[in-house]
């Protein structure tokens, strides 16, 4: 017996469907070969799957695109021209926003106000206003960021010189040191106030140098600024 009558109408299921698309997408690649190989034709064809995926066959001796030159120049036909047209449509609209944005951008700067009309003049003058209040908050911020930045180097510059007094203090209590008096040509002890600059004169005990020479001395005398 001979085979059925298969109706032509849409698979619906999917699994189906792409097994038979996938089928005789190869069956005419097939015939598109053989006619290109057995009659020397020049054969391209273009095919999208329902899920949107692109399948092509163009025979060797041609490329895609001669053959769309071939078919407009036997169609008499420009397949170019309105994708052309709506690209100058496009280009156009562009130039004109652009002329526009430029023109606003002098104006705002006090340039090119020549023929604008009472409300247009007053229409700049709103957008100058609402521009001018925003660049006014960004620069307080940025002073108020700046200085709160500053604020922190401060109060650490304030902490380690703290430490530093710290430890000084700390180093005149030890018992190897002690405050040399004022005598000689040493000058009187400078007060540890309000981050000056300070100069404090120290006798370093006989006891923990070691000296090299019988002529030593039995003290010395350290100045520390």
């Amino acid at each position: 017996m001979g085979r059925g009558k298969i109706e032509i109408k849409r698979i619906e299921n999917q699994t189906n469907r792409q097994v038979t698309y996938s089928k005789r997408r190869n069956g005419i690649f097939k015939k598109a070969q053989e006619l290109t190989v057995l009659c020397d034709a020049r054969v391209s064809i273009i095919m999208f799957s329902s899920t949107g995926k692109l399948h092509e066959y163009t025979s060797p001796s041609i490329t895609t695109k001669k053959i769309y030159d071939q078919y407009q120049h036997a169609l008499h036909t420009d397949l170019w021209s309105s994708h052309y047209e709506r690209m100058q449509e496009d280009l156009r609209k562009l130039k004109e926003i652009n002329n526009r944005l430029s023109r606003e951008i002098r104006q705002r700067v006090g340039e090119d106000l020549n023929g604008l009309s009472l409300d247009d003049l007053r229409s700049l003058q709103h957008k100058v206003s609402s521009s001018l209040d925003i660049v006014r908050a960004r620069k307080y911020h940025v002073i108020k960021t700046q200085t709160e930045t500053y604020k922190k180097k401060v109060k650490n510059l304030e902490e380690r010189h703290g430490n530093l007094l710290l430890d000084l203090r700390a180093r005149l209590e030890d018992p190897q040191y002690g405050l040399v008096d004022n005598e000689g040509d040493y000058e009187s002890t400078i007060a540890l106030t309000n981050g000056a600059s300070n100069l404090y004169a120290f006798r370093l005990h006989s006891s923990h140098l070691d000296l090299h020479h019988a002529g030593g001395f039995e003290t010395e005398d350290l100045r520390l600024a």
